[in-house]
């Protein structure tokens, strides 16, 4: 008898262990689902997030330029996704084409950007003249083009300008000639005393 309620003892315990067990690796699931859908939640809100900031950006800049927001979208995406500034971006479009999409020079630099044809087919070759009149093509191309001016002055933006204006050659030579290369196109596009 002592041994059935021994038996009768284990067996309980045994079934409590295992119900008990059991509970604690149903609350350890319930647990790890809730830390995942929190961890969604919290990706879900970073996101939400950076699209306000985005999207208050843009407005901002849209306000500041005094053009629509779907241009001023486009020239902010353009900028981040080539690396550059959206700030020199935007001063850039002003000043080469005041936000004028069909802006062409008297040398012929097309669009937003001002850029010469034959720039662009370096940059992408193929490219067809109309397609520089793209505003997503513009805009990517003259960026990327800025860009590696900023990389090839060390993100010298006075020095990059200039060489996005008067070509990376003509700034080089004369600055190995110790002369400024300066002609006011970066004074222009900055604002500030070059």
């Amino acid at each position: 008898s002592i041994c059935l309620l021994v038996s009768m003892v284990v067996a309980v315990a045994a079934s409590w262990t295992t119900s008990v067990n059991a509970r604690v690796e149903a609350v350890d699931i319930e647990r790890q689902q809730s830390e995942q859908r929190v961890l969604a939640l919290e990706s879900e809100l970073a996101a939400v997030q950076h699209e306000l900031t985005r999207t208050r950006s843009i407005l901002a800049w849209s306000e500041a330029y005094g053009i629509p927001a779907d241009l001023a979208s486009a020239i902010q995406q353009a900028a981040v996704e080539e690396g550059l500034e959206p700030e020199l971006g935007f001063r850039l479009v002003r000043h080469e084409s005041g936000f004028r999409q069909r802006a062409v020079s008297p040398l012929g630099a097309i669009g937003y950007t001002q850029l010469l044809p034959s720039t662009a087919k370096w940059l992408e070759p193929g490219l067809t003249d109309s397609q520089l009149y793209d505003r997503d093509t513009n805009l990517r191309l003259g960026f990327r083009y800025l860009k590696q001016m900023m990389d090839r002055y060390e993100d010298d933006a006075r020095l990059a300008l200039l060489a996005y204006n008067r070509g990376p050659a003509v700034v080089s030579a004369r600055i190995s000639r110790g002369e400024d290369p300066a002609n006011g196109f970066a004074n222009r596009v900055l604002g500030a005393a070059e």
